[in-house]
């Protein structure tokens, strides 16, 4: 009988394709992939250390997996693996942790602990490099559903964020080869999936060590280009770029494209000035407004996503106030709000005035109420407009949700026919849980 592993991943995109990978590959093995919450001999963890919160959720995971099957076989993977791996492996129930590039090899531990179980069992094993180590590329993606696929295409990150442990946690920049890339993408298309996510660390550096030095060959540019000569995909969405390195050949170019959509994500993390220096983020404010307005120039269209991090040692109300008026001026669609925890060996940890957590915590709401009016403002903005949906395949209480082009979010009666189809349809009305209505305008556009 096949033995079972499971898996459960925490954080971002770029986690979610690297499980999907490892999986993949321990099923090539013999193995049985099975659901976190079902009977399985190994449960692994592919870990997060961006937030606070994702820390402390492993060991609520792991005790998840612990009731199910108190003899399982855990394993925690990724970035809190690498970073923290004695306090991994110190958590009751652990037994092997596996940092940045081990996590590659889980195969390998898969096999050797159900081929030899007595050699790895009990105590609990760390693997974890020195993250110098880590400069060499593994692509993958990630197939979440039938609609949708997340794609790696870069990894690592050399920018120092005075608040972040990424670099620490995952390494150098580096790119996968535009080969490879298209390789994946083809692959991809090939099953069906009408949409693909590009996502990566930091793509907007890709190329960079594409050939394991720091040599350039091809740009983010490139990418974007070859990727949309790609047959058999519908849609291409780049999930979050650095305003520094999203350029205005990028924006013509996708304004033109035949698949890349409307829709970008661009980190802003602070409107104030003051604050974006003591970060070391790469670029002021009126960079960012530049961005912004050349988009809307060129796609009126476009929704506009923003990271901001509220809290930061240092930021006064003042500096608060200039980022909340900042934003709320900007032609933005919606936040993606993050309250700022203290991270080891970073420089931000060590910095003076830091501001009380309830502060943080009232500023946190104030920003999100701020998005909730943005994306309402945005969804108001469409209506009356024709858009082409691509429809998701979960039933969600009697209704099927999808999402146009330029990402607004829709819904309509349960119809098993429409999943992982695309239509063209009229948006007409916001509804009270502040999806958006539509009727057909033809259909299907493609089935």
């Amino acid at each position: 009988m096949k033995k079972k592993v499971a898996f459960y991943t925490l954080g971002c995109k770029l986690n979610f394709s690297e499980t999907s990978t490892i999986a993949r590959q321990v099923q090539d093995e013999g193995f049985e992939r099975v659901d976190f919450s079902q009977y399985a001999d190994m449960y692994v963890i592919n870990t997060c250390s961006v937030t606070e919160n994702a820390d402390k959720r492993f060991k609520t995971i792991v005790k998840q997996a612990q009731k199910v099957n108190p003899d399982a076989f855990v394993a925690a993977i990724g970035c809190y693996a690498q970073l923290k791996p004695e306090e991994l492996v110190a958590v009751d129930g652990v037994d092997l942790v596996l940092g940045a590039t081990e996590k590659f090899n889980l195969k390998e531990y898969v096999n050797d602990v159900f081929n030899h179980p007595t050699k790895i069992r009990g105590g609990g094993e760390v693997h974890s490099c020195e993250i110098q180590e880590a400069d060499f590329y593994v692509g993958s993606y990630a197939i979440g559903d039938r609609t949708r696929a997340f794609l790696k295409v870069q990894d690592g990150c050399d920018y120092k964020c005075t608040y972040c442990t990424i670099p620490l946690a995952r390494g150098i920049s580096r790119s996968d080869t535009l080969e490879n890339v298209l390789k994946n993408a083809a692959e991809i298309s090939a099953q069906g999936i009408k949409e693909i996510v590009l996502t990566g660390v930091n793509i907007g550096d890709y190329g960079k060590g594409e050939f394991g030095n720091k040599k350039h060959e091809h740009t983010f540019l490139d990418l974007v280009r070859a990727l949309d000569k790609v047959d058999g995909i519908q849609r291409l969405r780049i999930s979050s770029i650095e305003p520094n390195l999203l350029k205005n050949e990028t924006i013509d170019f996708v304004s033109q494209s035949n698949s890349f959509v409307p829709h970008f994500h661009i980190p802003l993390q602070s409107g104030s000035d003051d604050i974006l220096k003591l970060m070391k983020r790469r670029y002021m404010s009126d960079l960012y407004v530049d961005r912004v307005k050349r988009i809307k120039e060129t796609m009126p269209h476009a929704c506009i996503g923003v990271d901001v991090i509220v809290g930061f040692p240092g930021e006064t109300d003042e500096h608060f106030l200039e980022t909340y008026y900042f934003l709320n001026a900007l032609d933005i669609s919606y936040l993606h709000v993050f309250t700022y925890s203290e991270r080891d060996n970073t420089k931000a940890a060590s910095m003076k005035n830091p501001v009380p957590k309830n502060i943080r915590s009232k500023r946190s709401k104030m920003l999100r109420g701020l998005s909730v009016k943005k994306r309402r403002a945005f969804y108001e903005s469409q209506l009356g407009s024709k858009r082409t949906v691509l429809f998701e395949s979960e039933n969600k209480e009697g209704y099927i949700h999808g999402f146009t082009e330029n990402y607004v979010k829709v819904k309509a009666p349960w119809n098993p026919e429409l999943v992982n189809t695309l239509n063209q349809v009229e948006l007409t009305k916001i509804d009270e849980d502040g999806l958006v209505r539509f009727e057909f305008v033809k259909k299907p556009v493609e089935a």
